[in-house]
């Protein structure tokens, strides 16, 4: 009989494999400080960022004394990249899981394409499209507008978004700074990810591995939960292969949960400090279930945000509000925005992460500001 996980044990896990129940303590300085925060990103499998800034918040709610120049400094060496990943959706990663994790994600992104543009590119050669596409952001970093436009004059009358889009899924394009630099802009501009690291796709990546990883950060999990993190299909084929390394569990449903033997699994009522976590975080998007970090309800109601994944409030472990910030040199308003009341005590630190938060994003902007708000 399988030992069974309810919603608080399976929250727990969840926490402390996301580095979210004790941040984790970076050196002082120098190499050694660079290379935890690789290894924290590649522990949790990524990163997701589908806007510039999300990643280095999720690394503060995990990282004790992380800075935004540890990670715009990787970024800048080219020791980390952003690129279409799990979900096609942009993650940031190091370079080493780049060329690794993106051949493994193929199925998801053509999946993507032939649903979307590629029904607008009927009868075009996609070989020669790649080989097009590649040539032209090798030869410069280019916005999809740019591509599109390029790509026009070698197949005039297409739609020259689909174009541009056939490349994304086609060649692994990485966005390259200054976009997502803290505290500098620029536009999404792509390069081949073999150009821009000087190395090819790892040519026999694991599905297996993957897997694992991914229990690692998320487990104990379902099949379902690996798919929904990967986008990919046919799980369960792997969980069967690996099932004789893997310990099984049950749901309060009656779900087959399966888990690494050695993985953390705190008791349920291990306390969970309050957390600000990011926007589009994996912590929220990576189970088909996500009632160990999210109810049903206040689920629906990030959904209703125009497809943004708004930064989330965690109280016990479980999402109770969101949060949103906007800082310039002049000041600096953090609005927390709560589902429900919550106690005193909790309230207060709700504000003293809050108030870490404004300092991490305005150290010196000359006033900072958190408001509680109704919520929208």
């Amino acid at each position: 009989m399988r030992h069974e996980l309810g919603q608080r044990a399976l929250n727990r896990a969840l926490l402390a494999r996301q580095l979210l129940l004790q941040r984790e303590q970076l050196p002082a300085a120098g190499g050694p400080r660079a290379d935890q925060v690789i290894a924290t990103i590649e522990h949790l499998v990524g990163l997701q960022a589908q806007a510039p800034l999300p990643p280095y918040y999720g690394l503060w709610s995990r990282l004790e004394s992380f800075r935004p120049a540890d990670l715009a400094g990787l970024i800048a060496s080219r020791r980390v990249v952003r690129i279409g990943l799990m979900r096609g959706t942009i993650h940031l990663v190091s370079a080493d899981d780049c060329l690794l994790l993106r051949p493994l994600v193929q199925p998801v992104l053509d999946r993507g394409f032939r649903a979307n543009f590629g029904r607008r590119l009927p009868g075009v050669d996609l070989a020669a499209l790649a080989d097009a596409g590649r040539a032209e952001v090798e030869q410069r970093p280019r916005t999809f507008s740019q591509l599109g436009t390029l790509l026009a004059g070698q197949w005039p009358g297409r739609d020259q978004d689909a174009l541009a889009q056939a490349i994304r899924a086609l060649v692994p394009l990485v966005q390259v700074p200054p976009r997502a630099i803290w505290g500098a802009a620029g536009p999404a501009a792509h390069t081949s990810a073999e150009s821009w690291l000087g190395r090819r796709l790892h040519p026999a990546p694991s599905l297996d591995a993957l897997v694992i990883r991914y229990l690692g950060a998320f487990g104990p999990a379902t099949v379902q939960d690996i798919q929904a993190w990967s986008g990919l299909t046919r799980l369960r084929e792997v969980t069967e292969r690996l099932r004789p390394q893997l310990r099984a569990f049950a749901g309060s449903d009656g779900a087959e949960l399966l888990d690494l033997p050695g993985a953390p699994r705190p008791d349920p009522g291990t306390p969970a400090p309050v957390r600000l976590v990011a926007e589009f975080d994996n912590l929220t998007l990576s189970h088909a279930d996500r009632t160990r970090v999210i109810s049903d309800e206040h689920r629906r109601r990030l959904a209703a945000r125009n497809g943004i994944v708004p930064g989330t409030v965690l109280v016990d472990g479980f999402a109770c509000g969101l949060w949103r910030i906007a800082a310039d040199r002049r000041g600096a308003v953090l609005r927390i925005e709560l589902f429900g009341p919550v106690p005193d005590q909790q309230r207060a630190e709700i504000g003293s992460e809050g108030e870490r938060l404004l300092e991490f994003t305005a150290p010196e902007a000359e006033a900072r500001e958190l408001r509680f708000e109704p919520i929208a």
